[in-house]
């Protein structure tokens, strides 16, 4: 690790949050400095991401996170910040997720949190002869390594063809699948897509 390299890509992360912005236990920006200052860098980076979910912050701050991220070889953090690196480019869907329980029909083994899963989803667009015309987003599950079988979270999805998903609205309910079967509900919490 270049020991240089994290630090310059964290102090040019914190120079993109603004001053006044504050997350948990009143931490802002000075507490980042003062951890850069004596060389705890995992500590920054996490008080960093907590100021990314304070306010929308610039594809550039996530983009320098994922890099420190890497560098310091926290692979789940780097994933997170390219994840929000995306958002900032593409929008934000969050929804409420339950998934089937095995016992229904549903699959076996947790759902991987960290947006490797690509499910379809039932987002109300039919084929000429009315199938679902399902699309595909991948899944990050909020505050968890993994979602169990059956289990609720807060999830984030990243469309493969965003302009699919514009016609969503907070509160509606969309299906996933990973075979025709439904896999899961989702009621939406926050759609913010570029139009």
């Amino acid at each position: 690790m270049r020991d240089m390299d994290v630090l310059t890509l964290l102090k040019s992360a914190s120079l993109l949050v603004p001053e006044e912005t504050a997350g948990e236990n009143d931490l802002t920006v000075d507490d980042v400095w003062e951890y850069l200052a004596h060389g705890e860098w995992e500590v920054a980076l996490g008080l960093l991401e907590e100021l990314g979910d304070v306010r929308p912050l610039p594809a550039a701050f996530w983009a320098s996170m994922a890099a420190a991220a890497e560098e310091l070889r926290l692979e789940r953090s780097a994933a997170w910040c390219h994840w929000r690196e995306g958002e900032t480019r593409h929008g934000v869907i969050r929804a409420d997720l339950t998934l089937r329980a095995p016992s229904d029909g549903g699959r076996r083994s947790p759902v991987p949190g960290a947006g490797v899963l690509r499910p379809m989803w039932d987002i109300g667009h039919r084929t000429p002869t009315g199938e679902p015309a399902y699309a595909v987003a991948r899944l990050w599950v909020e505050g968890a390594p993994a979602l169990e079988p059956g289990g609720r979270a807060p999830v984030r999805l990243a469309p493969l063809t965003p302009e699919l998903w514009r016609h969503l609205r907070p509160g509606q309910v969309i299906t996933l699948h990973e075979t025709r079967r439904v896999g899961g509900t989702a009621v939406l919490l926050e759609v913010g897509l570029p139009g």
